[in-house]
């Protein structure tokens, strides 16, 4: 079952905690919190979480099979990211009792929901289950799911950048960008921002924008950090914030630096760009007549390669973990057994949800669903790609934003090096206090 509330506005982690303590030291905890008494009622459901996202639809539409194998009714409650985050952030602190499957953001939250003692240690079910096949998991996203030496989430929605491009204007350059310069100079050649086309569109607002450009970034052979400290001044990142900036400020549309998802991609899906890079979970959207007109001439590649080769983020957007204070962890893992399972992973990725397990990557019966062009595109990416798109710390919401300085500059056409260096020591400090906070408590 599946329900829904207001979507309440976004908020730091911190409030939301000080509201938690509040209503518990006001005497008004949660009604839906129970009371840890080490033992669940027979009756007793067991509680799901979900983003509201097709995997979790799918889910709901499978699960009385894993109900009659664990003798109990499962109830999935589906939200919104922010209203996810909240929940989670109110019961948790609450040490509560009425979750017991989280989907979590492993990129976003896991270290911080570790740090604060709110997921199980996974470790010994995952890995020493010869059946479920931890190995199997590909690199990238399974080494996400690790903090500290311990799993404690299991992928089960992964994402890519793809190259989103106009099959009709590449034809005279023999196809799409193989590689980033190639992507400069194609755009510049079919912009006609008088005439409002566009030859590149993206992110460029200055959180939103990070978890794309880490894809520039590495394949320039740049990180985010490196042993610890920032590296977001070295000749590296400064010419990935370069290259990215140019196309925006260049090619791109006005007002770029407000656009973050929502504002980028229906450019590309009214016709008014020639290039677009994002996530490719969003292929559908250039494929429905209702919202896109370039459903026919759309194409889909591997991410272009820079200096460094071709290095774009492989990411569980979407990961499944079991609340601490669970008091069904044993049924709970039974269901992320079963929703992450080889068998499972391949039914939903034929159905067009890409899983993280190499085996259903490998049969490329789970990848007809997909465009032809966008499943090998995706592959390619699978392989090549990086376990993070983002800086992994604490306090997320404020690296990327710290990280995000010298990217609005470049598309703004001001100079980055100067910013990249005064943005890379003010990363520094921020890495100092950050790892102070992340010392076992």
């Amino acid at each position: 079952m599946s329900t829904s509330s207001q979507p309440v506005s976004r908020r730091s982690f911190g409030k939301l905690a000080a509201v938690a303590a509040a209503a518990v030291a006001g005497g008004s905890a949660l009604s839906s919190c129970a009371t840890r008494s080490g033992t669940a009622s027979p009756s007793a459901p067991l509680r799901v979480m979900a983003i509201n996202h097709v995997w979790s639809h799918a889910i709901s539409g499978r699960v009385a099979e894993l109900e009659e194998r664990i003798g109990r009714r499962v109830s999935i409650t589906m939200l919104t990211a922010d209203q996810l985050a909240s929940s989670y952030n109110v019961k948790l602190n609450a040490s509560g009792t009425d979750v017991d499957v989280m989907m979590v953001r492993a990129l976003q939250e896991q270290l911080l929901f570790a740090h604060n003692g709110w997921l199980t240690d996974l470790t010994d079910r995952a890995r020493g289950d010869t059946a479920y096949d931890w190995a199997d998991f590909q690199d990238a996203p399974r080494e996400r799911s690790v903090t500290d030496g311990r799993v404690l989430s299991i992928p089960v929605v992964t994402e890519r950048p793809a190259l989103y491009y106009r099959k009709d204007l590449v034809e005279e350059f023999g196809g799409p960008p193989g590689t980033l310069e190639d992507l400069l100079e194609m755009s510049l050649e079919l912009a006609d921002r008088r005439r409002g086309f566009f030859g590149y569109v993206g992110r460029g607002q200055r959180s939103g924008a990070v978890s794309q450009w880490s894809s520039f970034l590495y394949s320039f052979g740049g990180d985010f950090t490196v042993d610890g400290r920032s590296a977001i001044a070295t000749p590296q990142a400064i010419a990935a914030y370069e290259l990215y900036g140019g196309l925006l400020e260049r090619t791109g549309p006005p007002g770029a630096t407000n656009m973050s998802l929502e504002q980028a991609m229906p450019i590309f899906a009214q016709g008014k760009a020639a290039f677009y890079v994002d996530a490719d979970a969003i292929y559908t959207n250039f494929l429905d007549p209702k919202i896109s007109t370039v459903q026919d001439t759309v194409g889909f590649a591997p991410f272009p390669a820079g200096p460094a080769g071709s290095r774009p983020h492989n990411i569980p957007s979407w990961s499944l973990a079991v609340n601490e204070f669970s008091l069904l962890r044993d049924d709970a893992w039974e269901f992320i057994r079963w929703a992450s399972s080889p068998e499972m992973v391949a039914s939903l990725q034929a159905e067009g949800i890409p899983g993280a397990r190499s085996s259903a990557w490998s049969d490329r019966a789970t990848l007809t669903s997909f465009p032809a062009d966008l499943a090998e595109a995706m592959r390619i990416n699978a392989e090549n790609g990086l376990g993070h798109d983002r800086p992994e710390v604490l306090q997320v919401g404020r690296a990327r934003d710290i990280v995000g300085r010298p990217l609005v500059a470049g598309i703004l056409g001001k100079s980055v090096p100067g910013i990249a260096r005064d943005a890379n020591a003010e990363f520094d400090d921020f890495l100092v206090r950050d790892n102070r906070h992340r010392e076992p408590r």
